[in-house]
């Protein structure tokens, strides 16, 4: 399968110092298992590490360990949530970009992007491209859809908006050049078996069907 690749993508790590959304406790996973992943995919190039919502656990806690096994990821950041508790600072994004690492936009506020307004949405995909780029020093270009959650509309939004990949929560493989990425999100409870798995690029029928209705609706 040289062809393809596999997207992971890690939420928060180790223990929480914010109060967390509905669920996020589902993808919130322990130091130790995190390690595991990162030494599972060590020594595998067709595998890409992502991060979304620019937790200070990036910095923290997988920054080092990333560095420690030579690996390269992309952290995907809340904009406005820069500073806050428990979130990355305007030094946290620097020092990811110094340490060799990509950083792109997660949006503004955690807001699903197929229910918001024309407003919100400029501040989604327009300011908080303009606020990553100036804090980082790099051109933002590239976008993690908050809860993996898209319709036509937001992919055409997203490419007006000059969005140059995608990123979404589908699951599964992805094609290295496709603008629209499959992602694989970490979970709590994971285990050996759930990572040979992953790897393998398991996706079920059901989560393919979802991929299609997401893309034509």
């Amino acid at each position: 399968m040289g062809d393809s690749v596999i997207n992971l993508t890690v939420h928060g790590i180790g223990p929480t110092c914010r109060t967390l959304d509905p669920g996020e406790d589902l993808t919130w996973v322990s130091v130790e298992r995190f390690e595991q992943v990162m030494d599972a995919v060590v020594n595998r190039p067709e595998v890409r590490i992502t991060f979304d919502d620019g937790n200070a656990s990036d910095v923290e806690i997988a920054l080092p360990r990333l560095l420690e096994r030579g690996l390269n990821a992309e952290f995907f950041v809340l904009a406005g949530e820069l500073g806050k508790p428990g979130r990355l600072d305007e030094d946290g994004v620097r020092t990811l970009v110094a340490s060799g690492m990509r950083v792109g936009s997660h949006g503004w506020a955690h807001r699903d992007w197929r229910s918001v307004s024309p407003r919100e949405a400029e501040q989604e995909l327009t300011e908080a491209h303009q606020v990553l780029t100036e804090v980082s020093g790099r051109q933002v270009t590239r976008v993690a859809i908050p809860f993996g959650s898209y319709d036509r509309r937001v992919l055409a939004r997203l490419r007006t908006a000059g969005v140059t990949r995608a990123y979404t929560s589908d699951g599964g493989r992805a094609r290295p050049g496709d603008w629209l990425q499959a992602r694989t999100s970490l979970k709590h409870d994971l285990d050996a078996a759930w990572i040979e798995r992953t790897l393998r690029g398991h996706v079920s029928v059901r989560d393919l069907g979802a991929r299609l209705y997401k893309r034509m609706r």
